[in-house]
């Protein structure tokens, strides 16, 4: 039974990964392309586009790393999945666009999948589980 123990330790740690996988190649995509990705901000009627852009870069790649390495995992899936309800409200709120409503479904589905990970933890492979503090029995 030791087997599927390691391996149901191992599916929080999977899930992180690929949850952290979309930020990080979005994150990477903005810096790929700043001017339209600062374009888009403004288009969108945002005030500071490139504050907006810094901001989001971030986000994505520092939350992706940090929930990737599984560090501050509750708190920072906590603002992944408030990150993704906004981002998704303020960019792809043209639902009769079928594109735009299943990028703003993906990006509720992302914070639901985050919810989950800010209410079960990590799990065992992370940095979180790591500084834990360790339970030692008492021999009383």
């Amino acid at each position: 039974m030791q087997n599927a123990t390691n391996t149901s330790s191992s599916f929080p740690l999977i899930g992180r990964l690929m949850m952290a996988a979309i930020f990080l190649i979005s994150g990477a995509g903005k810096i790929a392309a700043p001017a339209m990705t600062i374009g888009y901000i403004g288009a969108m009627g945002l005030p500071f586009p490139t504050l907006g852009f810094a901001l989001a870069v971030a986000v994505e790649i520092g939350g992706g790393l940090l929930l990737a390495f599984g560090f501050q995992t509750r708190i920072t899936a906590a603002v992944l999945a408030v990150f993704s309800v906004v981002t998704g409200l303020v960019f792809h709120h043209a639902i009769g666009d079928q594109n735009q409503l299943f990028n703003l479904l993906k990006n509720i589905a992302m914070a639901g999948g985050l919810l989950q990970i800010m209410t079960f933890g990590p799990g065992a492979f992370s940095l979180d589980a790591r500084k834990a503090p360790k339970i030692v029995p008492s021999a009383a």
